[in-house]
């Protein structure tokens, strides 16, 4: 379970410079925020940031945006921040429904889903980060080279996800049901904190990326 209720974490965040308040309002002036004009990826549901950080450390001509919907997990990104302060990273502690009122049009050159929560309840299945209906908001604000590269341990979740992005008419470039036996698609490939634990169990950690 993620840590949700960390006493004194929304003042925290609130006070943070790495944290944009009222992200609606940056529509469409991202790269205002970064003084520069490198491409945006964005992490939807980034946890404690070990991957969207690692990243930013390794790519500094990129900005990174993490968005994590849970004060008390992005506290923790928020403290790592402290150790190794970036300057090509920002966060956001928003629901991901809101995307397309965060980013203009075509604003957005990646998208990363790691690990999203499976929702399995079929009742449920529109909340998937992953589902047709998050693909058409992703659809309004990635560019059109852009791609969005998902990972789970959940073959169902892996299994729902081909099936909507072909139902959305989103192009698969690439997928795999064993990612770090996947000489290809596990090239240069950043664990997160739960694929680091899922992997350490013997569970094959699944992969796709789609363009549009």
């Amino acid at each position: 379970m993620r840590l949700r209720n960390i006493p004194g974490a929304k003042e925290a965040i609130e006070n943070n410079e790495y944290v944009i308040h009222n992200p609606a309002e940056q529509k469409g002036n991202w790269k205002n925020l970064f003084n520069n004009t490198n491409p945006i990826h964005v992490e939807i549901g980034m946890g404690k940031g070990q991957f969207i950080m690692t990243l930013a450390a390794e790519n500094p001509n990129i900005n990174y945006i993490g968005i994590e919907r849970y004060s008390s997990v992005l506290l923790r990104a928020l403290q790592k921040m402290e150790e190794t302060p970036l300057n090509n990273i920002l966060f956001i502690c928003e629901d991901a429904t809101l995307i397309t009122d965060i980013f203009g049009e075509e604003e957005v050159d990646k998208i990363y889903l790691n690990f999203s929560d499976p929702w399995p309840k079929d009742r449920h299945a529109k909340r998937r980060l992953t589902s047709v209906q998050f693909l058409e908001r992703y659809n309004v604000i990635l560019n059109k080279e852009g791609k969005i590269e998902f990972k789970t341990d959940n073959t169902d979740l892996f299994n729902f996800s081909l099936e909507a992005a072909k139902e959305a008419n989103w192009n698969i470039e690439a997928f795999t049901y064993d990612l770090h036996n996947d000489l290809k698609l596990n090239k240069g490939n950043v664990m997160t904190e739960y694929e680091e634990k899922f992997s350490a169990k013997g569970n094959p950690i699944n992969k796709m990326i789609i363009s549009r």
